[in-house]
C-alpha cells in the first residue's frame, strides 16, 4: 500500500457491498437513481479529492496555525482551495434531496465519502463537516424563512456554520449556561454572552458564518428546561437577502489545541455592543431537545472520525515496519544474517493487529450506524421502524465512545511501532495521536456517553433497544457457516450470557440505594457492552471474509479476507476477554470509586 493511500482499495468496497449491501438500498424510490456505479464514482471523487488537495497541506497547517491580528484570521492558502473544492463538489449537500441541490446519497455512502477526508486532513475537513450538522439542525427545526435564508448557501458552502454550545464555566453542563436572548418586537432577539472551543468560529474561508447558539430566554424555565437555540449570523442579511451589516459578534481570542490545529478553535462574544441580533430555531426553550435529536449522526461523525485518524496512523506503522530493518528473526538470526524488517518481530505483529482491530472495527462499526440510519428512513412498517431507531439510540453513545477511545490507542501503538522516530515532530505519527485526542472529548465526553448508556439507554422504552439488538446479533450468528468463524461464535456466545446476566443484576440494582456506585462504575458498562459490540461486528467481517475466500478471488483479496479472519480472532482472543474484570465489578457492585472522598485524594 502506497504511503499517499488514504484506505486500502478493497476496504470500503468490503464494508459497503459485501457487508452491508447498501447496493440493495436503490430498490427504494429514494435511492432509486443511484446504483453501484454512482456509489463508486462518488467514492472515486473523494479519494482523489483528498488525496490531491486535502493530505498535502495536513502537515503543513499543523505546523502553521492560523493567526488573528486583532482584526481578521488568516490561514495558509491550501486550506480555502481544498475548501473550496469540496464545496464545489457538492459534498455538503450529498445527503439532500435532489430538490435541495443535493445528491440524495444514502447515509453509508456519505459516511464513507468522509473517510478519505478524516484520514488526508482532519482540521481542515472541519469546516465543510461543521457546516453540514449546523444545516442540518436548520433543515430540521427552523421555520420556512430561516430556512430560505441560509439553507441554500450553508449547502453550496458560500455560509459556513458552527455549533455555539459551551461556555467558559459551563462545558458539558448546560443547564448552567448564562447566555442570554431577549425578545424584540419584531420577532428577533437580543443575544448576549460568551462562548468558547468553538470550531470554525471565525475564519474568511466563507462570505457568513451561521452560528447555531443555545441561550435562555428571560423569565423561562430553569435549567436545561429554559434553554432556546437561535441563528446568529456573522453578517446579517439585508432586505433582499443579501449579506450586509456586520453582526455584534466578536472574536474575543483563538485558542492553541493539541492537535486540529488547522481548525480555528475560538473564543466568541455576543452582545458586547448590545446589538446581536438571533433568530429562534423552532419553538422557545426546545433548543437543547432540538440539538440532541440530531446527536445520533454528530455522534456517529465523531466516532467515524476518530476510526478513521487512528487508520491512517496503522497504515502509515505499518508501512514504516516494512522497511525498517532491525535485529534478526529465527531461523536467521545469526550475526551475519541480513537484519530483518521489524514486521517480522512478533510484538510488532501484535501491535499491528491491535491497531487493525481497533480502527477497521471502529470504521466498520460506524458504517453499520449509518446503516441503521438508512434502513430506517427507508422502512414501511413502523414496528421495524421504532424498533431499528431505539436500537440506534441504544448504539449511539457506543458509536462515539469506542472509536474515540480506541482510535487514539491505535495512534499510541503507531508511534510505539516507529520508535524514537514516533516521538519525533519529523514523523506524521505524533501528529496523528494529537489530532485524535480530541475526539474522546467533544460531542459530550466519554464518561457522558458512559453515563448515558447505562443509566438511559440500556432501559429506554423498556428495554426495546436491547431487543433490537439481540434480534440483529442472533440472526447474524445464526447465519455462520464457516469454520473458523464458528470457533469465534462458540468463544463470543458466553459473553451475551454474561450481558444478560449483567444486565438483569443492574435492573435491580437501579431500584435501590446501590444505584449510586453505578456512576462510578458506568466505564466498565461501556467497556462490556461495546466490547461485545464490537465484536459481533469484527464476527460479520470475518464471516463475510471467509464466505468469499471460497470465491477463488485475485492473491491480493485473498490476503486481505485473511487478515480480516486474523484481526476478529485478535479482537476476540485478547481483546473480548478483558472485560471479565468490569463484569465482576459491576456484579459485585463495586464501590471504590464512589465512596472515594475528595479530602482522600
Amino acid at each position: 500500500m502506497a504511503a499517499d493511500t488514504l484506505i486500502h482499495d478493497f476496504e470500503l468496497p468490503f464494508q459497503l457491498y459485501d457487508v452491508l449491501d447498501v447496493e440493495s438500498l436503490c430498490k427504494h424510490e429514494k435511492f432509486s437513481e443511484h446504483n453501484h456505479e454512482t456509489f463508486d464514482a462518488v467514492l472515486d471523487t473523494a479519494n482523489k479529492m483528498a488525496t490531491n488537495l486535502f493530505l498535502p497541506h495536513n502537515h503543513i497547517a499543523d505546523k502553521n496555525e492560523p493567526k488573528f491580528d486583532g482584526k481578521k484570521v488568516s490561514m495558509i492558502d491550501d486550506v480555502k482551495v481544498a475548501f473550496d473544492a469540496f464545496r464545489e463538489s457538492g459534498f455538503i449537500a450529498g445527503r439532500y434531496d435532489f430538490e435541495d441541490g443535493g445528491m440524495q446519497l444514502p447515509e453509508t455512502v456519505m459516511t464513507a465519502v468522509s473517510g478519505y477526508f478524516m484520514a488526508a486532513n482532519p482540521s481542515t475537513t472541519a469546516y465543510p463537516f461543521l457546516t453540514s450538522a449546523a444545516v442540518n439542525v436548520i433543515s430540521h427545526f427552523a421555520n420556512s424563512e430561516l430556512k430560505e435564508s441560509f439553507m441554500p448557501r450553508m449547502l453550496t458552502g458560500e455560509f459556513t456554520g458552527t455549533m455555539a454550545l459551551t461556555e467558559p464555566h459551563a462545558g458539558s453542563s448546560l443547564a448552567d449556561i448564562k447566555t442570554t436572548a431577549t425578545p424584540q418586537n419584531d420577532g428577533t432577539y437580543r443575544l448576549k454572552g460568551s462562548k468558547i472551543y468553538i470550531s470554525g468560529g471565525e475564519h474568511e474561508l466563507s462570505s457568513n458564518i451561521v452560528h447555531l447558539v443555545l441561550a435562555k430566554i428571560p423569565g423561562g424555565p430553569a435549567g436545561v428546561k429554559g434553554i432556546s437555540l437561535f441563528v446568529v449570523p456573522k453578517y446579517r442579511l439585508d432586505e433582499k437577502g443579501e449579506v450586509g451589516q456586520r453582526n455584534d459578534v466578536q472574536l474575543a481570542g483563538l485558542l492553541h489545541k493539541l492537535g486540529y490545529r488547522g481548525t480555528t478553535s475560538t473564543a466568541l462574544t455576543f452582545g458586547e455592543n448590545d446589538d446581536c441580533h438571533g433568530y429562534l430555531v423552532g419553538e422557545p426553550h426546545f433548543g437543547l431537545r432540538y440539538m440532541f435529536m440530531m446527536m445520533n449522526e454528530a455522534r456517529i461523525g465523531v466516532g467515524f472520525g476518530a476510526a478513521m485518524i487512528g487508520y491512517r496512523g496503522y497504515q502509515y506503522s505499518l508501512d514504516f515496519a516494512k522497511d525498517r530493518t532491525q535485529g534478526r528473526v529465527p531461523p536467521n538470526n545469526k550475526p551475519e544474517d541480513p537484519a530483518a524488517p521489524i514486521i517480522l518481530h512478533g510484538d510488532v505483529k501484535r501491535m499491528l493487529l491491535a491497531q487493525k482491530a481497533y480502527t477497521e472495527g471502529g470504521m466498520a462499526l460506524c458504517l453499520y450506524g449509518s446503516h441503521l440510519i438508512d434502513r430506517i428512513n427507508t422502512c414501511a412498517n413502523e414496528d421495524t421502524k421504532q424498533n431499528l431507531s431505539e436500537l440506534l439510540d441504544l448504539l449511539t453513545p457506543v458509536l462515539k465512545a469506542w472509536p474515540s477511545e480506541y482510535g487514539p490507542k491505535a495512534n499510541d501503538l503507531g508511534i510505539q511501532v516507529l520508535g524514537g522516530s514516533g516521538y519525533t515532530r519529523e514523523y506524521y505519527s505524533e501528529q496523528f495521536w494529537r489530532d485524535n485526542r480530541l475526539n474522546p472529548i467533544h460531542e459530550g465526553t466519554n464518561g457522558i456517553q458512559a453515563l448515558d448508556l447505562s443509566f438511559r439507554k440500556l432501559w429506554q422504552k423498556s428495554g426495546q433497544g436491547l431487543q433490537a439488538l439481540k434480534h440483529e446479533v442472533e440472526q447474524d450468528l445464526q447465519q455462520v457457516t464457516t469454520p473458523e468463524t464458528a470457533e469465534l461464535v462458540k468463544k463470543y456466545v458466553p459473553y451475551l450470557g454474561h450481558l444478560h446476566e449483567v444486565v438483569v443484576h443492574l435492573s435491580k440494582v437501579m431500584q435501590t440505594q446501590e444505584a449510586a456506585t453505578l456512576s462510578g462504575n458506568a466505564q466498565a458498562m461501556m467497556n462490556v457492552f461495546s466490547s461485545i459490540v464490537v465484536s459481533w461486528i469484527w464476527i460479520r467481517q470475518a464471516s463475510k471474509a471467509e464466505q468469499l475466500l471460497k470465491q477463488n478471488p485475485t492473491e491480493g483479496k485473498k490476503h486481505f479476507y485473511l487478515g480480516k479472519i486474523q484481526a476478529a480472532k485478535y479482537y476476540i482472543d485478547w481483546e473480548l476477554p478483558s472485560v471479565q474484570r468490569d463484569i465482576q465489578l459491576l456484579m459485585n457492585n463495586n464501590d471504590v470509586c464512589t465512596s472515594m472522598q475528595p479530602d482522600w485524594f
